[in-house]
């Protein structure tokens, strides 16, 4: 993980923190998206200290596709920093579209996300903001197509942060969220054209359950029929190797029979290869 640069212009740095803490202002009142991971924390821990607990609410999508750990996770992080916490429940598994599983499913997943924020948003008088960072603008992210329709706002974006800026700025701020590693919705382990279903969310998210209680830390299990290809950090590799029969024994009980171990080791994004191109926000 990044540490902090000592030769940064600690000056233009804060000036950086004060455009986001602007933007913020002129939103007024906002309701994040808040999944627990580096970005939504962020925003949510600056947005609370910005604004105030009154004028902001993190709201948690719940559903089969967030895992259990990341749920957990929101709601201690909303314990230790005080934000005012609302988890909802989305039902993205409720649209034919989302469960066909094709390139645009994260379309749907944010559509159902604003199904549930705009509501609160309107009783809160608030904008609905979602912790996009400038770099996640050139992946295949459809979902932001979704959230910018629905009248979200990305003030990461606007303020000009990148993931490191992120990292860095939580890091500085004492939030242990910094280097948290990135934990995509659970769909993102099942191949396009594979339908998305509670069963398979479920085995995927056990499996995941099982590797990280044996250690292993930045992970992914993608899901192949009755096979599972389990991606681990580079430098865990040798570990899995050594405990393969307590990593074969996790993921068969998640209901997986055969049991795969890529050697190219934890590429977060990586389904997206198969996509002939990656539109852009603007598509």
């Amino acid at each position: 993980m990044p540490e902090l640069d000592a030769d940064v212009d600690v000056d233009a740095d804060v000036e950086h923190l004060e455009r986001l803490r602007d933007e913020l202002r002129t939103l007024g009142r906002v309701v994040v998206a808040f999944s627990g991971g580096a970005d939504s924390a962020f925003l949510a821990w600056v947005a609370n200290d910005t604004l105030g607990a009154s004028s902001c609410v993190a709201l948690t999508a719940v559903s089969p596709s967030l895992a259990p750990e990341e749920h957990d996770d929101c709601a201690a992080l909303a314990s230790e920093w005080g934000l005012r916490w609302e988890p909802v429940v989305t039902r993205e598994l409720e649209s034919a579209m989302y469960v066909a599983n094709g390139a645009d499913r994260c379309f749907h997943c944010k559509t159902a996300l604003m199904d549930v924020a705009l509501p609160v948003a309107s009783r809160e008088g608030a904008v609905v903001v979602l912790g996009v960072n400038v770099d996640d603008l050139g992946d295949h992210r459809p979902g932001q197509a979704a959230a910018a329709s629905g009248g979200a706002r990305f003030p990461l974006v606007d303020a000009g942060f990148t993931k490191a800026d992120v990292r860095a700025w939580s890091q500085r701020l004492g939030l242990r969220t910094w280097d948290k590693l990135a934990a995509a919705c659970l769909a993102s382990r099942l191949p396009y054209g594979t339908p998305v279903t509670v069963q398979l969310l479920q085995g995927v998210a056990k499996a995941e359950s099982g590797l990280r209680r044996l250690g292993f830390r930045d992970l992914r299990v993608r899901h192949y029929g009755d096979t599972a290809r389990v991606e681990l950090g580079v430098d865990e590799l040798p570990a899995a190797l050594e405990r393969r029969e307590d990593v074969v024994a996790v993921v068969k009980g998640a209901g997986y029979r055969y049991v795969t171990l890529d050697l190219e080791g934890f590429r977060s994004g990586n389904l997206n290869s198969s996509l002939p191109s990656r539109p852009s926000l603007e598509d």
